[in-house]
């Protein structure tokens, strides 16, 4: 448990380093999320095959890469050019199944491809529309803070005081305890980052924010381990000493990027 909490507390500090570096230099920080897409991507992909279902996963990594190069050129096609790749995209994976010697399994194989493709490209992808607001830079810094704090709360708190199993089918180690620590943490989060937001968000409303985001991010944690429950692995991989693979990394904000992009646009619209 000692040996875990180091190795957990060494990566966090290097990822904490890497994460401002690429906030502060906006060409560093398309190349980590392009980065972390791929590797989020395969991690998925890798997941269905272990749990015996038939994919093309090198084509649906290419497929989801497309997003997050199209929004950081700024290229859509169409006014609705997010449809139209999923229709691309499905029609491609369609032709690739006349290849296939049987035709069991075809529905589920193309159905968790467009998912994965979703689920870890679509959704990682409004970090770089978050960055291109304007004061895009302290937006990301804020989410970062009340998402990731939410996560860092949740585990310390838990590991300390939590007693209260939460949804122990879904994951044994998380308890009630530490979901009140996480809210708790991701408010303080919202809070220190005020001077990023407008005037208009009092300290009760970014209280809400807080709390609405710090939930959803542990909904995202909660699906992955429902998904790596049902895949029977305990990590999507091992690369990050202490934490698992990417997508164990960037679970909670898969759900909090699009919640929070959709939430400041519409403010920033409406002000």
């Amino acid at each position: 448990m000692e040996n875990n909490l180091l190795k957990r507390i060494v990566s966090s500090f290097v990822l904490v380093a890497l994460c401002y570096l690429a906030i502060v230099v906006p060409q560093l920080f398309f190349i980590v999320i392009l980065a972390v897409t791929v590797l989020g991507l395969y991690e998925f992909f890798t997941m269905l095959e272990k749990k015996g279902i038939s994919i093309f996963k090198y084509v649906g990594i290419g497929m989801g890469t497309m997003i997050p190069l199209s929004i950081m050129f700024r290229f859509e096609p169409t006014r609705k050019w997010e449809l139209f790749f999923i229709v691309a995209a499905l029609l491609i994976l369609m032709m690739m199944q006349f290849q296939r010697r049987q035709n069991s399994g075809v529905i589920v194989g193309i159905s968790t491809t467009i998912f994965g493709i979703l689920y870890v490209s679509w959704f990682f992808s409004f970090l770089i529309k978050i960055r291109q607001l304007d004061n895009g830079m302290g937006m990301v810094i804020a989410l970062l803070a009340i998402t990731k704090g939410g996560d860092i709360g949740a585990y310390l708190v838990g590991m300390r005081y939590g007693k209260t199993p939460f949804i122990p089918r879904i994951s044994p180690k998380k308890t009630v305890e530490g979901a009140v620590g996480g809210l708790l943490f991701s408010i303080a989060g919202a809070w220190i980052c005020k001077p990023f937001f407008a005037e208009t968000y009092s300290f009760l409303h970014l209280a809400a924010l807080g709390a609405v985001i710090g939930a959803l991010a542990q909904l995202g944690d909660l699906s992955e381990s429902l998904m790596k429950r049902d895949c029977g692995i305990k990590d999507s991989a091992a690369i990050i000493p202490g934490i698992g693979g990417v997508l164990d990394l960037i679970d909670s904000l898969l759900f909090t990027a699009p919640v929070f992009y959709f939430y400041i646009a519409l403010k920033t619209f409406s002000f």
